[in-house]
């Protein structure tokens, strides 16, 4: 049996993008189809806004299993949501997330951008507000998901109207945090994320896959806790010369505007692919593989040295396997 179907396309210019509205049947809502290819400066929104909600969270020992009951509403002041960037109204949520309390190392991470994983990215845990940490974007070069240039929620190419603690919220009023979260590490006692500390970070969450999440500071060696403390830098870096142009992705110069602008180098600073290390932490005295938020790119950690669950109600990864990071010997393919 045929069906007759109802197509429009109207292309509205805006700025550096397109708005492509494309109706077919009930599909799903379009995207923008961004042309903008150079990072810049991103502009926050004060957080001087009291969140619509007081927070709920409780996390507790179940059996084999963390359990994490949120709200996802934080304690600490929130920017105007809608604003210019981002069209969502910050509501209430219904989480109850079940992490493992033993989690294993996997033999190869996966990455939350993979490029052979259908749907947007995964996110990447949940901090102990019961905020998830979610740092990557449904924004693509010219709405594409499928050229692989995913554009980068701190690369400041496409507004995202993120607030004063790197946050913002998605459709179905999911607050989020895209960078350091700037109000829980102050509640954590983080006052000046820039300033030398002696003392080692405090637990700021949870990964998806059970491990424990840290901001910054660290023992200087991963295994000695009277090593003293550092902060500790990231291994990726910006990729050198420049992207491919026409229909292989957007030109310009490798900046931060996108994902695939960087690259994993083995060694160049304290953490892995993963933004992680095995060692030992003041929670962790017999040691355990933990996740680091860094000053530098990727901030919040872009992939899992673990199997995650669903934190907003996913199932496994598609595929069910892990995948390489990008810029390894044999990472993930390049975009297209």
């Amino acid at each position: 049996m045929t069906r007759s179907v109802l197509k429009i396309v109207v292309a509205v210019v805006a700025g550096p993008w397109i708005l492509a509205t494309d109706v077919v049947g009930q599909g799903p809502p379009p995207m923008r189809q961004h042309r903008a290819n150079e990072a810049r400066p991103v502009t926050l929104v004060p957080a001087d806004r009291a969140p619509p909600a007081a927070n709920r969270v409780s996390i507790s020992v179940e059996g084999g299993f963390r359990v994490v009951t949120a709200n996802d509403i934080p304690s600490h002041r929130v920017g105007a949501f809608p604003n210019r960037g981002n069209p969502h109204t910050i509501s209430e949520q219904r989480w109850s997330v079940r992490l493992p309390l033993d989690p294993k190392v996997a033999a190869t991470p996966l990455m939350l951008h993979d490029p052979d994983r259908r749907g947007p990215p995964l996110p990447f845990g949940i901090g102990v507000n019961g905020v998830l940490f979610d740092p990557g974007t449904a924004e693509y070069w010219m709405g594409d998901r499928r050229s692989g240039w995913n554009y980068e929620a701190l690369g400041g190419a496409v507004p995202l109207g993120l607030d004063a603690n790197h946050a913002h919220v998605q459709p179905g009023g999911i607050y989020h945090y895209h960078g350091l979260p700037t109000g829980l590490l102050h509640e954590l006692g983080l006052e000046d994320v820039a300033e030398t500390v002696d003392a080692h970070s405090p637990l700021v969450g949870w990964a998806a896959d059970g491990f424990p999440i840290y901001c910054l500071h660290g023992f200087r060696k991963a295994d000695d806790p009277n090593s003293g403390i550092e902060a500790l830098r990231s291994s990726y870096r910006l990729r050198e010369g420049q992207r491919p142009g026409g229909e292989r992705g957007p030109g310009g110069r490798y900046d931060g505007a996108f994902v695939q602008d960087y690259e994993y180098v083995a060694n160049a600073g304290d953490l892995d692919e993963c933004n992680g290390r095995s060692g030992v932490t003041p929670e962790f005295p017999g040691g355990t593989y933990a996740y680091f938020l860094t000053a530098d790119w990727p901030v919040i950690p872009r992939g899992f040295r673990g199997t995650p669950v669903g934190l907003r109600g996913e199932g496994p990864p598609p595929g069910g396997g892990p995948s390489r990071p990008s810029g390894s010997p044999r990472g993930p393919r390049p975009p297209r």
